[in-house]
C-alpha cells in the first residue's frame, strides 16, 4: 500500500462527501425555513381565521420535526467528513515533509536540563514530537513524551517496535480512532484521575441511599394525589420535610461529589468511545493483547463501565435544567446522582488511570505506526543486547530534515571504535550527524523505525551538549554550564548505564592548551567507563586523541570548497582531519574586511 496514493484517494473520498452533505445541508435548511413559514401562514388561516381545521397544522409540523432529525444526521456526518479529512491532510503533509506547518509541538514538555531533549529538538517548533505525535488525549501526548525522554528496556523497546509492526498498516483502525467523538482534545490528566479515584470514600449511611428512593416515590404519588384532589397536602409536605432535611444534613458531601467529578467526566466521552473502539479489534502482538486486556475488569469492558458514568453525569448536569429544578427537591435529584456517581467511583475509580495508561500507549504505538506507514524507507532498527554496546548505522539521515535536502552517511560505533572525532568547515554538517546519530538512538529505543536503511543497536543512553547556552538567571557562562552537562554525562556512566555522548565542539569557551587537555581527560574518562560516542571540533589540536587513545578513536571530517567565493557543502563524511577552515572565507562573503 502506497501511503501517499492511499491518502489522496481516500482524502478525496471525503471531500466528496463533504461537499454532497454540505449541500444537503443548505437544502434542508432552506425546505425547514419554507414548512416554518407555510405552517405559520397554516396557524393563522386555520385559528385565526377559522378556515379549516386546525388539525392540518400538523402536517407541516410533522414534516419539519423529521427535517429537523435529518438536518442533525446531516450535520454529524459532515462534521465527520470534514475531521476525515483533516485528518489525511495531516498525513499527506507529514509524507511532504509539511508537518511543520501543523501539530502540536509538545513545547510544554521541553526541559532544558535534560541531558539530550533540547540538544536534539526534541520539543518545540519543528521538534521530533512535533512530527510524530497523533494523539487526541493528554495521556497520549504524556506516554509519548516520557517514551522519548528516556530509553526502554531491551524487552519492552523489542515488545514496542512488534507492536508498531501490526499496526502500520491498519489504516482503517487508526481513522476510526482519529474520527471518534467531537473535534476536541481529551484533556484527562491520568495523575489527576488516579488522584480522584483512589480518593477516600465520601460515607454515607447505608439506610439514606435505600431511603432515598422510596421517599421520591411517595413523593411524587403524594403530590400527584394530592393535587388531584384524593388526599390532603399533609403527606406530601411530611415526605418534602424528609426531603429538605436530607437535603441540608448532605450538601456538603454531595457538593464534594459533583465537584470533584466534573473534570474527570468531562474528557471521558472520546476516551470511552476509543476503548469501544479498542475492545472490538483483535491483536496478535503481545503489546497490543496486553492493552486490550487492561480495558476489562472482572469480566465487563472498560467502555460499558465508562458509559454507566456518562449516563449518571448526564442525569445530574440535567439538575440545571428548570423543569428539573422543581421536582429535584421531591425526587432528591442530585442526592441520588450524586450516591451513584460515589459507588461508582469505589467501584472503578482506581481501575480508570489504569485504563487511561494502556489508552495513552496505544495512542503513542499508533503515533510510530503512521510514521512506519508514512515513510516506508524509514527501517526498524535490530536492537541486539551487545554489552560492549554498538551503534552500527548505514545511510543514516536526520529525521527532522526534508528527505529531498538530507545526505545519508554511515556510522559506526562498536567494541573497538569507541570514538568518533570530527572535525570541518562551519556549517559543514557536524552537528547534524550528531543530532541525526541521537534522534535515531531515542528513536530506535522508544520503539519507533529509524531514518536509515539499517541500523544495528544496542541499550544506550543518549548524553548531548549540543546546544549549551549561558543563562543570565542561573548565572552561568556557557562553558560553566557545559562542563556542568559534562558532569552530568560523566554521572550517567557511573550509573551503570551504557552512555552514547555527543559533544558539539568540545570545551570551545577556553583556550587552546585547557582545551586539549581537558577534552583528551573527559573523552578517555567516558571511554574508560564503557561509553562510546561522537565529538566535534574546528581546533585540529583535538583531533590529535586519535593518537591518544589508538584504535578506539578515529578521525573523520566534512568537506566545502569555494566556488565564485560561494562555500558548497557536499555534508559527505570522509575519513581523516580536514585539511582547511572556511571561516575567513564565510566572513568575507558576508562583507567582513579580513
Amino acid at each position: 500500500m502506497n501511503a501517499q496514493q492511499e491518502y489522496a484517494s481516500r482524502l478525496k473520498r471525503w471531500q466528496a462527501a463533504e461537499e454532497r452533505l454540505q449541500k444537503q445541508f443548505v437544502t434542508l435548511g432552506n425546505w425547514r425555513l419554507v414548512i416554518a413559514i407555510l405552517s405559520g401562514v397554516l396557524a393563522w388561516a386555520a385559528f385565526g381565521r377559522g378556515m379549516f381545521s386546525g388539525y392540518l397544522v400538523l402536517l407541516p409540523v410533522s414534516a419539519f420535526a423529521a427535517l429537523l432529525v435529518w438536518h442533525f444526521r446531516v450535520i454529524r456526518r459532515r462534521d465527520l467528513a470534514r475531521r476525515a479529512i483533516a485528518f489525511y491532510e495531516r498525513g499527506l503533509a507529514a509524507i511532504e515533509d509539511r508537518w511543520m506547518e501543523i501539530g502540536d509541538t509538545g513545547e510544554h514538555f521541553r526541559d532544558n536540563r535534560h541531558v539530550y531533549a533540547e540538544d536534539l529538538d526534541l520539543f518545540g517548533k519543528g521538534s521530533l514530537f512535533q512530527m510524530l505525535a497523533r494523539a487526541r488525549s493528554h495521556s497520549g501526548e504524556q506516554t509519548l513524551a516520557n517514551w522519548l525522554l528516556a530509553p526502554a528496556g531491551l524487552d519492552e523497546a523489542t515488545a514496542r517496535q512488534n507492536a508498531v509492526k501490526e499496526l502500520a498498516d491498519r489504516l482503517d483502525l487508526r481513522e476510526d480512532v482519529a474520527l471518534l467523538g467531537e473535534d476536541v482534545r481529551s484533556n484527562v490528566e491520568p495523575d489527576r484521575v488516579a488522584r480522584w479515584g483512589s480518593a477516600p470514600s465520601v460515607e454515607f449511611p447505608l439506610w439514606l441511599r435505600a431511603v432515598a428512593p422510596v421517599l421520591a416515590i411517595a413523593g411524587t404519588i403524594t403530590l400527584v394525589l394530592a393535587l388531584a384532589a384524593v388526599i390532603p397536602a399533609s403527606p406530601f409536605l411530611a415526605v418534602l420535610a424528609c426531603d429538605v432535611a436530607i437535603i441540608y444534613f448532605t450538601r456538603k458531601e454531595v457538593n464534594r461529589i459533583t465537584s470533584l467529578v466534573e473534570e474527570p467526566a468531562q474528557g471521558l466521552n472520546i476516551f470511552s468511545l476509543l476503548l469501544a473502539r479498542l475492545e472490538e479489534e483483535d491483536f496478535t502482538a503481545p503489546r497490543l493483547r496486553q492493552i486490550r486486556s487492561a480495558l476489562v475488569t472482572e469480566g465487563l469492558p472498560a467502555s460499558r463501565r465508562v458509559r454507566h458514568l456518562e449516563r449518571w453525569m448526564e442525569w445530574l448536569d440535567s439538575a440545571d435544567h428548570m423543569l428539573v429544578r422543581v421536582v429535584a427537591p421531591v425526587l432528591l435529584w442530585r442526592q441520588q446522582c450524586a450516591f451513584a456517581v460515589e459507588i461508582w467511583r469505589r467501584k472503578n475509580g482506581t481501575q480508570v488511570a489504569r485504563w487511561l495508561e494502556a489508552s495513552g500507549e496505544f495512542e503513542a504505538l499508533s503515533s510510530f505506526a503512521a510514521l512506519a506507514f508514512e515513510r516506508p524507507d524509514w527501517a526498524f532498527p535490530a536492537l541486539c543486547p551487545d554489552e560492549s554496546g554498538v551503534f552500527e548505522a548505514r545511510e543514516l539521515r536526520h529525521p527532522l530534515i526534508p528527505r529531498t535536502k538530507c545526505v545519508p552517511n554511515d556510522a559506526e560505533l562498536g567494541a573497538t571504535l569507541r570514538v568518533l572525532i570530527v572535525s570541518g568547515s562551519n556549517m559543514s554538517g557536524k552537528s547534524t550527524l550528531l543530532r541525526a546519530t541521537g534522534l535515531n538512538a531515542v528513536l530506535a529505543w522508544a520503539g519507533a523505525p529509524v531514518a536509515a536503511v539499517e541500523l544495528r543497536i544496542s541499550p544506550l543512553q543518549v548524553g548531548a551538549s549540543i546546544r549549551i547556552t549561558d543563562s543570565l538567571q542561573d548565572n552561568r557562562s556557557r562553558f560553566f554550564a557545559e562542563i556542568l552537562r559534562l558532569r552530568e554525562i560523566v554521572d550517567l556512566t557511573k550509573s551503570g548505564t551504557r552512555v552514547l555522548f555527543l559533544l558539539d565542539e568540545l570545551l570551545s569557551g577556553t583556550n587552546s592548551r585547557d582545551r586539549r587537555i581537558g577534552a583528551a581527560a573527559i573523552v578517555r574518562a567516558l571511554v574508560d567507563t564503557g561509553a562510546m560516542g561522537m565529538i566535534t571540533t574546528h581546533d585540529l589540536a583535538l583531533a590529535e586523541i586519535e593518537r591518544d587513545l589508538g584504535q578506539a578513536a578515529r578521525n573523520s571530517h566534512f568537506e566545502d570548497r569555494i566556488t565564485n567565493g560561494q562555500v558548497e557543502f557536499d555534508y559527505r563524511l570522509r575519513p581523516g582531519v580536514v585539511a582547511h577552515s572556511n571561516a575567513l572565507e564565510l566572513m568575507r562573503t558576508v562583507g567582513l574586511i579580513v
